[in-house]
């Protein structure tokens, strides 16, 4: 690689001056010679001439939100390119088998991305924990305290908390956990006792999860073998009162099931995603008082996505300065990450 080797945006357009704003873009220039206003946005312009050039000289192709799909075809017309680095989460939608097949790094800013979704899902447990959406909603209808007394069952005091997978959020989860008085355990097939130990917290089977937590929440990939990995049986595992967090992939959940639980008023759900996203305007979650929906918002959003942008000048240093990339994607776990 060259010492200020040249490279590309390859993402939306409009996300390039959230992720990389004027600090962080000049940040990035001191490494990398790049242009912010040639970004590839379409499949299209990677044979459009004023992009063909470009690609044919790029070492570096810096990705994001909205960038094409990274073929053989696009690969051929990058014959010096050396590392993707990629300015959000998952790069499931970009990578292609032949990327990995002609050696070419890549890199990720999921860890990046995963302090926002980890800051709104400890929110969300702490407000859950109070009974806070149910209270604002009988504030709303009777414009009246219920009075001063103890309200009995609600509360963050010894509060069990259930961690749907141990992945970059699933950990950043339990992560912010640690300060408050709450009993946090977890589930996930790819971690044994030592690494359950190692961050702190106990090992459980799902079903045992879910029948001893109070407040559950989701944070494993979309895979085939995810998919409605919380469906009527383990719905009604659940203890009366329990509250189901969501902020991974909608199809986790089993939207019918949840709605049919949600419906008798034995649990609470927080849904950042969903599935289909959004709802059908008819949705009846939308409607139910123990339903409280967010608009996929727990992830990166406005100050926020620079975050993305300096975890890829990270990267970018430490390969122009010889080092390899903090945050290499594995192609041999990628298939059981988000």
């Amino acid at each position: 690689m060259t010492e200020r080797p040249y490279a590309m945006f390859a993402m939306s357009a409009e996300n390039v001056p959230q992720v990389f704003p004027p600090e962080v873009l000049e940040r990035l220039r001191e490494s990398v010679d790049i242009d912010p206003a040639l970004v590839a946005e379409d499949y299209e312009d990677f044979t459009d001439p004023r992009f063909k050039d470009a690609l044919a000289r790029t070492e570096i192709l810096v990705t994001g939100w909205g960038c094409p799909r990274l073929d053989a075809a696009v690969l051929d017309a990058a014959p010096r390119l050396r590392a993707v680095l990629h300015s959000a989460g998952s790069v499931k939608s970009l990578a292609t088998p032949e990327l990995w097949r002609r050696g070419i790094a890549v890199s990720s800013a999921a860890v990046a991305n995963a302090v926002p979704v980890a800051e709104y899902t400890l929110a969300m447990i702490l407000l859950a924990g109070k009974d806070l959406f149910a209270a604002r909603d009988r504030l709303r209808t009777e414009r009246a305290f219920p009075g001063w007394g103890l309200v009995p069952g609600i509360g963050n005091h010894g509060r069990r908390v259930g961690v749907i997978g141990a992945s970059r959020i699933g950990r950043k989860v339990i992560e912010l956990l640690r300060p408050f008085d709450l009993a946090p355990s977890l589930t996930d097939p790819y971690v044994d006792e030592a690494d359950a130990a190692a961050l702190g917290v106990p090992l459980l089977p799902l079903d045992d999860l879910l029948r001893t937590s109070d407040i559950v929440t989701v944070h494993a990939p979309e895979t085939p073998e995810t998919r409605h990995l919380i469906g009527p049986r383990e719905l009604a595992l659940m203890p009366d009162g329990a509250v189901l967090i969501n902020t991974a992939r909608g199809t986790l959940l089993d939207h019918d099931a949840l709605t049919t639980e949600l419906r008798t008023g034995r649990l609470s759900a927080i849904l950042d995603v969903t599935d289909p996203e959004p709802l059908p305007t008819d949705s009846p979650l939308y409607d139910l008082p123990n339903a409280f929906i967010t608009p996929h918002l727990a992830g990166s959003q406005g100050n926020e996505a620079a975050r993305l942008g300096l975890a890829v000048v990270g990267e970018a240093e430490r390969l122009v300065g010889g080092g390899g990339l903090a945050h290499a994607v594995d192609p041999a776990v990628l298939g059981r990450e988000a």
